[in-house]
Formats: C-alpha cells, structure tokens, sequence
C-alpha cells in the first residue's frame, strides 16, 4: 500500500507541476497580456474543463502505442505516460483557476508600484505575495484532479502491480474481485493524501494572507 501511495503522490504531483509551467505563465498573459490570441487560449482552458479523461488516456495510448506515432520511446503503461496524461486533464483546469485568482487581485498594483518606484525584484515578490493563495487553491484542485483520475490512468499506466498500479486502479481492481476492505483501505489512503495537501495549502495561504 505504501509504495503504491508513494506511486500515486509522485506520478499526480509530476503532473500537477508540469501543468502548472504552461498554465500559469498562460492565465498571467491572458490577464495581463495585450495580444488578441489571449481568448483563444481562454477558450481553450475552458473547453479542457470538460475533456473527457478516457479520451486523454486513448489518445495517449494510441500515440505511445508501440506502432503509433510516438512508441519509438517505449513508454507506454509507464508512470511517464500515466503523467503526461494527468498533465492534459489538469492543465485546463489550473489555468481556469489561475486566470480567476489573478482577475480577483488589484490588477493596477504594478503600476502602482511601477508609479512609486519601487524595485522591479520588490514589485515582483509583492505581486506574487497577491496572487499565491488563488494559485495555490488552483494547484491543490490540479492536485486532487490528477489524484482521483482513473480511467486516463488505467488506459495510459494499465494497472500493472508493482509499476504503474495507483490508488485509484487499486481501488477498482478489488472493487472488481469483490475485496471491499481493501478498496475502502485504498479509499481511506487516498482521503488522508488529500486532508495532507489540503492542509499544507492552507497553511501556505495563512502565512501569504
């Protein structure tokens, strides 16, 4: 149990992380930027929020399929595949986030600054300092998101024990053989995963408030 939780945490964090390199950059140019193309991108946020994840899992596992475009790399039903799946279905949903989190902040405090002459390095810490509690709450929804997938997970990682198999495969697996303890045991891990997280962001957002 403790290495598949482990497995778990480290596959939904990989991908939290890496949606958060494209999501983030993109809500602060659509809330800040000038260019017309900041709607599509909006748009295109919005529209993922729906992606279904099987959807995501088949078009991942086509493409590292070993005679798809990408199976030269051998990755398929790998924690990597697993990883780069979550990352499509959160991506969408930290960037909504992210773009709200920054909508809500005084969107005039940099010039403000800029106006006061403070420091470029100074207005930077402050901005962030603004905006971290949303975009916590939008790393720790992308978190959870990625956490509870299951069928993106099993088509993409296929639920192979001791390699790719997570909470939730597990969970279903002994749901599937009639083993409730175990899957209400995989239930309870899964539960305690997100009560951590969920602490650790809000403790983040009291020592930024």
């Amino acid at each position: 149990m403790v290495e598949i939780a482990a497995l778990s945490v480290a596959i939904s964090a990989a991908a939290t992380a890496l949606a958060a390199v494209f999501a983030i950059p993109g809500a602060v140019w659509i809330v800040h930027g000038a260019s017309r193309w900041r709607t599509i991108l909006l748009a295109l946020f919005t529209a993922g929020l729906g992606l279904p994840p099987v959807a995501v899992g088949l078009a991942v596992a086509f493409a590292f399929w070993r005679s798809g475009p990408l199976g030269a790399f051998d990755l398929l039903y790998t924690p990597v595949a697993m990883a780069i799946a979550q990352t499509v279905i959160v991506t969408p949903l930290v960037g909504t986030l992210a773009v709200i989190a920054l909508r809500t902040s005084d969107t005039s405090l940099a010039q403000q600054l800029a106006g006061l002459g403070v420091p470029a390095r100074r207005r930077f810490a402050l901005l962030a300092r603004e905006v971290a509690p949303g975009l916590a709450a939008a790393l720790l929804a992308g978190f959870g998101r990625a956490l509870a997938e299951v069928g993106a997970a099993q088509m993409s990682g296929g639920n192979i024990e001791g390699q790719t198999r997570v909470l939730t495969t597990a969970t279903m697996l002994a749901v599937g053989k009639g083993e409730f303890g175990a899957a209400f045991a995989s239930v309870a891990v899964l539960l305690g995963i997100m009560a951590v997280a969920a602490g650790i962001a809000m403790t983040l957002q009291r020592r930024w408030a």
